[in-house]
């Protein structure tokens, strides 16, 4: 017989670890401790052991030759179950040891499970006890956790036979007489590497059921054969579809994870709540966050386990990475000294004695719900934030913990199987009502964590961040910054994973916020959160918050500064304090139920299960509705494990292949690599034939092992101590947060180090960090009376205020902010206007004499006054020179340009003059700061302004690198318009602009307001060449690495791939119909036409001699662009026209760069390279000399679109003696140019039409900008 290979590596186990049964040992059965006699005192504990384990896989190659299949099929598997040896010697330390043949899963100790299994001790009874359910958690020398369910049951002790490991009959040296009326305990336990609770105890309640009714030396077979069921159902991939299986008499419901990076929930999370009030679980998660050695008690040993999870589960994503035991026995009570963090669970019987071995512990009891301290150590335990804490409360309080309170109106249930899935469907809709509240109390504490983090150096910077929290919060969140959880929260945020967290701060992110995150100047409170704080007393506030549930937005206690996280509500959809809880919904989620799986259990019946499972999903497979990709990518990730499973590795990896384009979220990476690293030389060979499998392979398993491993450390701020050279302050600065944009950075640097060598020292840098941060502190000081707050626009702020003055006008501070200037006046506080940066004239710096001295005074002279303004400003006078010529030069950049960025940046040279003067010697500092007056430079160096023309037609601009440290150039635009589909929210079907920056980022802009919608998000990591909206919910986006991103509109998430290109994706084109069909085109010739709803190819066809750039639909054809021609092919690919560039520039070496088709004229434009000129001919004879459109000035052509009867044209051109990014607008029907605009100071490289109402320009890097123009 040919040895058993062994199992192949790449095989997923399903959801069995291993099941094992304890009971007691033989020994100790023997002699009069068993008896239970009249008088007899309590029976000593018997000695619990290890009888049966069972690991899968159970079919053994003995089992198929008897089912007359041939061995060779079966090479792959054998027996990994075993039993105790009833000849063991009883001096062995261990009776129990697997053979060497059975392999037990790590994690799992069998010396320590019989004390976690029976961890209160074993007892013979005198009367059958009821069975009972406990938990356990174990984990591994890594820190991998697994998770086992213990059944605890009795069978009686008989005089004649006792059930002990399958044995009918007892050894004739045991005296039995006198145990009728003994039962012994036994327990099974099953052990998996997911959480399911709920679902190991319901399928081990079914086990029981049969173990009670069978024979003793049948036990061993029954559990034999449950462990083998449970081993072949595999885990459930995360998303919406669960699986059933029919474990007789009950459905069993396995629940997938909601998403890659959330654990799987099965269990009732509410339990906590029915052991605690709120304000104890408050107190609980505060001593989880701060990481303390915590202890739960009860006299449940079920409840140890279960409301442990459920405490853990509140804090995801944070997660607890200390020690997890939550079932001790007895004779583990010592673990209890470790000096570390640890989450343990005893016995309530063992209350005191631990309270007395150690000191600083965490004490927590279940049965009356009190939180206590152990020893004469006082434990520091902060609280948690005010604000957060009563809004966790009221959501809390608004719950409907009772089931009863929905039964009343119901019926009662007939049939077992349906009042479960009523009281399934009831928690999962609790659970997600518990876990919403959770969630979004994690939000209201760390969500301004985010503003004190700088991504591109991986820093975050603490001392800050606590500086603005509110001083009773202090506490707390110094102990929380210092702990492991909170580090790896913060390597998450710094990596910018979208999990949970990030999903819910992004979705309740107010408007202020959500426009904050663009903008480049630093933040100071606005106008409306003065009027905020203006009306809050500390009292009126508690009382709102004791009798309902209060809008957090509109509250802010006194002494908290304005951006202290607490204050913030992060649901304002809520009307009423009942309200606010239950409108949190579950998802709708789908059930996959497993086929029966057949015995006796030999590899002809795991090979017909296998088959049904396949069978059947391939047949759900078919019955999906073409847009239910969701569940498609569900059905293709099982099927993939199940021909995994069956040893089918081709054909996984080609479920996976199909997995990988529907949903990228949930491929699985590891497991796909590990699988074609086992596949054999044969195996190997035929995927490699397989284009599909041969990219997936390229993708996974070869360019992952080229990647390098992404950079997670996270970083404190540190002042530096050592002298700094340019880049090495440039890099500083990043940190510290004060500024990101490189080129400021760098004239900062110019004033810093004026007339000293170009180098700053530790003591400088200093200084002006803290001048910077002492002036962000006093504006957050700032406080106007109402009567002031009523001549500003809501989000105006105050940048900065001047001492005392004497003016013409009054004697006051002068403030300003991004709009304006005015005069802050003194005794009955009032305002006087002095004038908006937009109506300033003349700003001039003189003196006036004042007895015998001259002090120095500001004028500012108006367009609507006659009267200058004087201020006598004495020493203040140069630096406010400074900052409102500034301001005001950057008032009218913006205003000439459409661009608010120019205020903004001015607003932080402003503030970085008042810093550097802060910071050096009185003499030069006025030098120095006028470094940093780059507008005020530029709009007297080049007073040209900008072209009327230009001016007229554009609109606005944006900066979709705002925040960044270099600008990037803007590869792609895509408008879509709004309300496209149903499905979307209210708020997110306004129309969007797409812009697809440098190495695949993609950047959503709310077009109704050019508010950012959503900050970047990848389609890969190679810049974007093209993107287009197909089926309504979809934008694909076609990459340079030769992949197709579709990303989801409503998600915004790019979670499907189409992966059927070899080279570069160079464009793509929309055929309208149900379902539309999408084509597109890439550099080697390849234009694939899609079914935009399956995803799937649905036709292919080759254009010889590859370059092809641009493909168009028009009249049923395709027309495609490549370097030397231009063709119209049909549907099938077929040549129909041909224009060939050699035919019509014979003397010129040249190629056709883009076209553009106008049907209505029937013409075709196009632009060639080196020439400036727009070439035009009739699509009635291509073969006719084409006309000819001179763009004067012209130096290179990047784009053409066509917007009503106009050809925009986009490229490079002179303009005032300079290389400028230009637009040629032509009319189509004369064939003239119409508008040359100067659009950006880098080449255009993107044009879009939005509605035909406006273009869109995007700029290359130097620029980095968006202009939006008028079609007129």
């Amino acid at each position: 017989m040919a040895e058993a290979a062994p199992p192949h590596p790449a095989l997923p186990s399903g959801l069995l670890e291993l099941c094992a049964l304890l009971g007691p040992s033989r020994d100790s059965l023997r002699g009069p401790e068993v008896s239970l006699k009249k008088g007899v005192g309590s029976p000593s504990p018997l000695e619990p052991e290890v009888l049966s384990v069972f690991v899968p896989p159970f079919v053994t190659k003995e089992d198929s030759q008897t089912a007359g299949v041939p061995s060779a099929t079966l090479s792959k598997t054998r027996r990994r179950s075993f039993t105790k040896k009833r000849d063991k010697p009883k001096t062995e330390p261990w009776k129990g040891l697997p053979p060497e043949d059975a392999s037990v899963p790590e994690g799992v100790d069998l010396l320590a499970l019989p004390q976690l299994c029976f961890p209160g001790g074993m007892y013979v009874a005198s009367e059958p006890k009821e069975d009972c359910v406990h938990f356990l958690v174990l984990t591994d020398v890594c820190g991998n956790r697994t998770y086992g369910a213990v059944v605890q049951y009795c069978r009686p002790l008989r005089d004649d036979s006792c059930f002990y490991n399958g044995k009918a009959h007892w050894e004739p040296s045991w005296r039995t007489a006198g145990v009728a009326g003994c039962f012994v305990p036994f327990a099974v336990c099953v052990v998996s590497k997911l959480p399911y609770y709920n679902a190991l105890k319901d399928c081990l309640s079914c086990l029981l059921t049969h173990l009670k009714l069978c024979k003793d030396f049948e036990v061993d077979n029954h559990i034999k054969d449950f462990a083998a069921k449970l081993s072949l159902i595999p885990s459930p991939p995360p998303g919406p579809l669960h699986l059933i299986f029919n474990m007789k008499p009950l459905q069993i419901v396995f629940p997938s994870r909601a998403d890659s990076e959330s654990p799987v929930i099965d269990l009732d999370l509410h339990l906590p709540l029915l052991c605690f009030r709120p304000e104890k679980v408050l107190q609980i998660l505060t001593c989880l966050l701060t990481e303390q050695r915590i202890v739960f008690f009860s006299s449940s040993w079920a409840l140890l386990a279960l409301v442990a999870e459920c405490f853990l589960a509140y804090l995801h994503p944070l997660q607890w990475q200390h020690t997890f035991v939550p079932v001790l026995s007895r004779q583990m009570l010592d673990f209890v000294m470790a000096p570390t963090s640890f989450l343990m669970g005893c016995h309530l019987d063992h209350f005191d004695e631990v309270s007395k071995e150690a000191d600083g512990l965490i004490l927590i009891n279940m049965d009356n719900g009190s939180v206590t301290c152990s020893g004469d150590r006082e434990v520091d335990v902060p609280d948690i934030p005010l604000l957060a804490a009563h809004t966790f409360i009221q959501r809390i309080q608004s719950l409907r913990l009772h089931r009863e309170l929905d039964l009343a109106h119901l019926g009662a249930s007939t049939d077992l199987n349906e009042g479960r899935a009523r009281r399934r469907a009831w928690q999962q809709n609790l659970n997600c009502q518990v876990q919403h509240a959770a969630l979004q109390l994690l939000v209201g504490i760390f969500r301004e964590v985010k503003n004190h983090l700088n991504y591109e150096h991986r820093v975050f910077n603490s001392e800050e961040f606590l500086k603005t929290r509110a001083p009773g919060d202090q506490r707390f969140y110094r102990q929380v910054l210092d702990t492991y959880m909170f580090h790896s929260f913060l390597k998450a945020r710094l990596s910018r994973r979208m999990d949970a967290f990030a999903q819910l701060d992004l979705h309740t992110q107010s408007e202020e916020d959500r426009l904050n995150g663009m903008l480049v100047s630093p933040r100071r409170p606005t106008i409306e959160k003065m009027t905020s704080r203006k009306f809050s007393p500390p009292h009126i506030v508690h009382r709102r918050m004791v009798v309902s549930m209060p809008n957090l937005q509109d509250i802010a206690i006194p002494e908290l500064p304005a951006r202290n996280s607490s204050l913030r509500q992060v649901d304002t959809t809520g009307c009423g304090s009942g309200s606010l809880a239950l409108s949190v919904s579950p998802k709708p989620t789908y059930t996959f139920k497993v086929p029966e799986i057949h015995f006796p259990l030999v590899s002809q019946c795991v090979q017909a299960y296998y088959a049904d499972c396949v069978a059947q999903l391939t047949k759900a497979m078919s019955l999906l509705a073409p847009d239910s990709s969701v569940l498609l990518a569900r059905y293709f990730y099982l099927r993939g494990a199940v021909h995994l499973m069956h040893g089918q590795l081709l054909d996984a990896l080609l479920d996976f292949q199909s997995l990988y384009k529907t949903d990228i979220r949930i491929f699985p990476a590891d497991l796909v690599r590990r699988t074609v690293r086992s596949l054999s030389g044969p195996q190997r060979a035929q995927a490699e034939r397989v284009p599909e499998l041969r990219r997936l392979i390229s993708e996974v398993v070869d360019k992952a092992g080229e990647a390098a491993k992404p950079d997670d450390r996270v970083k404190n701020f540190e002042l530096p101590k050592q002298h700094m050279q340019l880049d090495d302050f440039v890099r500083r600065v990043q940190e510290s947060g004060i500024v990101k944009d490189t080129d400021t950075i760098h004239r900062l640097f110019e004033a810093l180090t004026v007339g000293h060598q170009k180098q700053i020292d530790p003591e400088t840098f200093k200084d002006f960090y803290s001048c910077w941060k002492e002036a962000e502190a006093a504006a957050q000081e700032v406080s106007l009376p109402p009567s002031v707050m009523e001549h500003l626009d809501k989000n105006e702020c105050v940048y900065k205020l001047s001492s005392s003055v004497k003016t013409n006008r009054g004697v006051g501070k002068i403030a300003m902010t991004q709009k304006r200037l005015f005069l802050l006046t003194e005794g009955r506080p009032g305002y006087v206007e002095i004038s908006t940066f937009r109506n300033i004239e003349e700003v001039r710096s003189t003196t006036v004499a004042f007895l015998l001295l001259r002090i120095p005074t500001l004028k500012i002279k108006t367009v609507s006054k006659k009267e200058a303004f004087e201020a006598n400003l004495k020493t203040e006078c140069d630096l406010w020179h400074l900052m409102v010529k500034e301001m005001w030069a950057g008032k009218k950049l913006a205003d000439d340009h459409k661009d608010p960025q120019y205020i903004q940046q001015a607003l932080t040279h402003v503030l970085l003059m008042d810093a550097v003067v802060g910071t050096l010697p009185s003499p030069g500092a006025i030098y120095a700061a006028s470094k940093l007056s780059y507008f005020d430079r530029m709009k007297n160096e080049m007073p040209t302004a900008v072209p009327k023309t230009t001016s007229e037609t554009l609109k606005h601009k944006i900066n979709p690198s705002a925040g960044e440290t270099l600008p990037h150039a803007v590869d792609v635009l895509l408008y879509t318009p709004g309300h496209l589909d149903p499905a979307e929210k209210v708020e997110d079907a306004h129309p969007k602009l797409w812009c697809a920056l440098s190495e695949g980022k993609v950047t959503v802009f709310d077009a109704s307001s050019w508010a950012a919608h959503q900050h970047c998000f990848r389609a890969g990591n190679s810049q974007v060449n093209c993107m287009v909206m197909a089926e309504q919910n979809q934008v694909w986006v076609g990459s340079e690495d030769s992949v197709i991103y579709i990303i989801n509109v409503h998600s915004m998430s790019c979670n499907k791939q189409l992966t059927d290109h070899r080279s570069s994706v160079t464009d793509l084109a929309v055929q309208s119909g149900t379902p539309s069909k999408v084509y597109s085109s890439s550099t080697d010739g390849t234009i694939l036409a899609w079914n935009a709803s399956t995803l799937r190819v649905t036709n292919r066809f080759q254009l010889p001699g590859g370059r092809l750039s641009s493909i168009s639909l028009h009249d049923g054809c395709l027309w495609c662009c490549t370097g030397n021609r231009i063709v119209a092919m049909t549907s099938s690919g077929l040549l129909c026209q041909e224009l060939r560039i050699s035919e019509n520039f014979k003397d010129i070496s040249t190629s056709f760069l883009s076209f553009q088709l106008l049907p209505e004229q029937e013409q075709l434009w196009a632009a060639c390279a080196g020439l400036d000129s727009i070439y035009t001919w009739s699509l009635k004879d291509l073969t006719r000399r084409p006309q000819a459109v001179r763009l004067q000035d012209c130096s290179e052509v990047t784009c053409m679109i066509t917007v009503k009867k106009q050809i925009w044209v986009g490229g490079t051109g002179l303009a005032q003696g300079k290389s400028k990014g230009k637009i040629y607008v032509i009319d189509a029907e004369r064939k003239t140019v119409e508008k040359e605009l100067v659009a950006h100071v880098d080449t255009v490289k993107t044009l879009c039409s939005a509605e035909d109402r406006y273009v869109l320009s995007g700029s290359g890097r130097g620029e980095g900008k968006i202009a939006i123009w008028k079609v007129e």
